[in-house]
């Protein structure tokens, strides 16, 4: 009796009652929905773009800027030789440096009389050179003219020792009677102390490959 009081009990008791929508809800099938789907496109796109990608755009065409590029830069002017050659002249761009109030040439200007005996011997037209040694106003005229002339014979040695004939040099002081600058300013006396190579001789067809 009481068993089959429980099933027909249980037949009558009332369901659970379920909200609106609650069975629509269940029945949406998984996925986004297009609001969401378009934002995480959109996004997607904008950061392949902040990422240095590449987004192409339907329709776009090609742009050209505006204005022109600026010019390269201009070479750099070439070096200049410390020894030329010119037509009266073995020229040389630096100077010749001696011990204070002495004959006796500076280690420093070693290399520069090497370049000097180098150009020399390149340019076999060059018959005879005159090494002449000058002076500033500083000091006593016969001081000057004595300093410059061992100078001017203390180059000629050195060139000579290093292979140039001694046939075809001289060398002879002048002191301060031939200055090429002004002696009351002292970067004037500066260019005075000097020492000159004058080509005296030569000959007067240069060979054709000969360098200058």
């Amino acid at each position: 009796m009481n068993e089959l009081s429980d099933n027909q009990s249980a037949r009558r008791r009332p369901r659970p009652r379920s909200w609106p929508g609650a069975h629509r809800v269940s029945r949406r099938p998984a996925g986004l929905g297009p609001r969401l789907a378009l934002a995480l496109l959109v996004g997607v796109s904008l950061g392949s773009a902040a990422c240095g990608g590449v987004t192409a755009f339907e329709g776009g065409r090609a742009f050209t800027i505006a204005g022109t590029p600026p010019p390269p830069p201009p070479p750099p002017p070439p070096e200049k030789k410390r020894v030329e050659v010119t037509e009266k002249q073995i020229v040389i761009n630096e100077k010749i440096l001696f011990e204070h109030d002495k004959a006796v040439i500076r280690t420093e200007s070693h290399s520069l009389l090497n370049e000097v005996v180098d150009t020399i011997k390149k340019h076999p037209h060059i018959k005879k050179i005159a090494i002449e040694g000058h002076a500033s106003s500083d000091g006593a005229d016969e001081h000057n003219l004595k300093l410059s002339d061992r100078r001017a014979k203390a180059v000629m040695e050195y060139l000579v020792q290093h292979g140039i004939p001694q046939g075809m040099l001289t060398a002879k002081g002048f002191g301060e009677t031939k200055p090429i600058a002004d002696n009351e300013t002292e970067e004037g006396r500066e260019k005075n102390r000097r020492v000159e190579f004058n080509i005296v001789e030569q000959d007067t067809a240069k060979p054709a490959a000969e360098g200058q």
